[in-house]
């Protein structure tokens, strides 16, 4: 069985990276807390006139790489492949893609070890990716095809009003993924 599981939220602490990143570069200024979130994009929760400084963040060198893991995706990742399921990260770049492709592979060696590298799949488009399912923090993931996987959505607070059939974080994947 193949599960698709998306780097940036499930994998690669995003948000929490984010806000470190924040925090030391503007001390004080305005920011969203986590847990207050309502949209996918984060750049879409902060007003206009400081909408120039979220890009330079996550666009800037470096950042990817340094993102945490989320608690709990290092030992999950590695236990679906002791149970024989093909894991592979799916994980779709930035459209200003200079530091964030190169980034990715990077946190994934850091994180996961060299191996893991061959198991990325780097898209713009999930739907074209065979696999049972897909875990991605995204409320909804379109493309080009009508997708084979199941989106199973890694729960986050800016996607919990979105009505899902299944909802994954890594204290219950096992039982979400029935497996």
């Amino acid at each position: 069985m193949i599960v698709l599981v998306d780097q940036d939220g499930p994998l690669a602490d995003f948000e929490r990276g984010f806000l470190a990143h924040w925090e030391r570069q503007y001390p004080g200024a305005f920011s969203i807390p986590y847990e207050e979130r309502k949209s996918f994009y984060l750049r879409d929760e902060y007003p206009p006139h400081l909408r120039n400084w979220v890009d330079g963040i996550y666009c800037a060198p470096g950042f990817y790489r340094s993102l945490p893991p989320t608690p709990g995706c290092v030992e999950a990742m590695r236990e679906m492949l002791d149970l024989g399921l093909d894991v592979r990260i799916c994980t779709a770049p930035l459209s200003r893609y200079e530091n964030c492709v190169l980034e990715k592979y990077q946190w994934t060696e850091d994180h996961l070890g060299h191996a893991f590298t061959k198991r990325m799949i780097v898209t713009k488009d999930k739907t074209v990716v065979r696999g049972a399912y897909l875990i991605d923090d995204r409320p909804t993931v379109d493309g080009a095809l009508r997708p084979e996987w199941e989106h199973v959505l890694f729960d986050c607070p800016y996607n919990r009003g979105v009505p899902q059939k299944r909802r994954l974080d890594w204290a219950n994947w096992r039982k979400v993924l029935g497996v």
